[in-house]
């Protein structure tokens, strides 16, 4: 049996899935959440083969209980399944460990063996984030420094990395010795450096750079 945990703050939606989903009889629903907070709990508590994941939920995002998910419980799967179609999103989700990221047209015979396929281990992506992601390969060789235009402190740049490894505020300050307040203050001054308003897109600009920095390394090797 592939143990299923939905996470999605509509009822109607959960409803729907449930309805497709168990018209599989490998598939056992054995939860279902509407929030971040409740996600990261049933998930260890329930351990699930899968976590069928929507992006926003109403205290946060999916992609923060994602990677809270994951470090408790390496070995669970999570699929995305969202209406946000936003490259940011789709890296940080990637960056954050999910095995696939899926678009709610996506059929109910597509997203059946999407659950199937990332249960026994297999990375799912949807044909639209698949062009979007080789956009964004094409793009990372482009030569471009803007990490030279981001102006940030060794500190600023270290919550970044932290930010860009999924870690919530509370776990940045952790890792850092500062209090929450001060990790808001720095995310508050770094996001207005790099002119962006959402933590994926943090995520996603600290990614491109790393990959650049990277391939601009192999070359000179």
């Amino acid at each position: 049996m592939i143990d299923i945990l939905l996470v999605e703050d509509h009822e109607v939606v959960r409803i729907g899935l449930r309805t497709v989903l168990s018209q599989n009889p490998q598939f056992n629903i054995v939860g279902e959440v509407g929030t971040c907070e409740d996600a990261k709990k049933e998930a260890i508590r329930l351990q699930p083969t899968v976590v069928l994941m929507d992006l926003r939920l109403p205290d946060g995002s999916g992609i923060d209980a994602c990677s809270a998910i994951l470090e408790q419980c390496p070995k669970i799967r999570i699929l995305f399944l969202t209406s946000y179609r936003d490259e940011d999103s789709m890296l940080a989700a990637v960056l954050a460990g999910a095995s696939g990221y899926l678009l709610k047209e996506v059929s109910p015979d597509r997203l059946t063996q999407a659950v199937e396929m990332v249960s026994e281990g297999h990375s799912i992506l949807d044909q639209e984030v698949i062009q979007k992601v080789k956009a964004w390969v094409q793009r990372k060789t482009q030569p471009s420094s803007p990490a030279k235009k981001w102006d940030l402190s060794p500190q600023q740049f270290r919550v970044l990395e932290q930010v860009a490894e999924g870690k919530t505020n509370k776990e940045i300050a952790k890792v850092l010795g500062l209090s929450d307040k001060t990790v808001r203050n720095y995310l508050a001054t770094i996001f207005e450096k790099l002119r962006i308003t959402r933590r994926s897109q943090a995520a996603a600009m600290f990614i491109r750079q790393h990959m650049k920095d990277a391939a601009l390394q192999s070359t000179k090797v």
